[in-house]
């Protein structure tokens, strides 16, 4: 574990009364087959990428339009042409590897974690994918109890790394933001819980890296979504 702000996180604990957390890559395991089919693609042109390897560039390209695709969504949703641009969300968490419905996963002693921080936390999900998706992770594995409120991209105008989705959440709960914290594995996570006034952990089971998680502001970064429990 990395803990970036360990005794300012720890005298906050006693205050968070809500954990909210991301769907992809910090409850619900990804996939790495189409990075990898990519790359594989590209190995003939290694010269171009550094130690001939495509896939931190692959990666980082990936991560980086994630936060201009929610963006762009949330400016076509206020005039009514979002269909398509879901649509391409869709199919750019698919290239990043995110799994469809039928094909869910979940991050290994997550459902455990859960268990067993419901009974003292309001628990949430906040995910740009659709709610149809949302439920069905949470039905798959029996979690309806647990999970207090599921915030989708249909909820919220403005999508992550905008402090709105996390706002949404919160007012849902009955809780300020100050008294919750977000969990979650990328950048726009963690901007997007700082941004509301909400603590952010971040966790490295994901998509994003160490590096990226600090200067984005996380509060604690964990090894592993499941390594929570440990924490609350």
């Amino acid at each position: 574990m990395s803990r970036p702000s360990e005794p300012a996180f720890v005298r906050a604990r006693a205050k968070i009364r809500a954990i909210l957390f991301d769907l992809d890559g910090t409850l619900m395991d990804t996939d790495d087959a189409f990075l990898d089919s990519v790359a594989g693609r590209l190995e003939r042109f290694g010269r171009l990428f550094p130690e001939g390897d495509p896939r931190p560039l692959l990666r980082c390209a990936m991560l980086a339009a994630e936060g201009p695709v929610n963006r762009m969504v949330s400016m076509l949703d206020r005039i009514g042409l979002d269909d398509n641009l879901f649509s391409m969300g869709d199919r750019l968490r698919r290239m990043r590897g995110l799994r469809v419905q039928g094909q869910f996963r979940p991050v290994e002693g997550v459902v455990e974690m859960i268990d067993a921080l419901c009974g003292s936390y309001r628990l949430g999900i906040i995910t740009t994918r659709s709610r149809n998706d949302a439920l069905a992770f949470v039905r798959q594995f029996d979690l309806e109890a647990s999970f207090e409120v599921v915030a989708s991209r249909e909820d919220t105008h403005r999508l992550k790394p905008h402090p709105e989705p996390i706002l949404h959440a919160t007012a849902l709960v009955g809780l300020p933001p100050s008294e919750c914290a977000m969990v979650g594995d990328t950048a726009v996570d963690i901007i997007s819980a700082k941004a509301a006034g909400s603590y952010a952990v971040g966790v490295l089971c994901g998509f994003g890296e160490r590096e990226e998680l600090c200067a984005a502001g996380a509060d604690l970064i964990l090894d592993h979504t499941s390594q929570l429990k440990a924490w609350f």
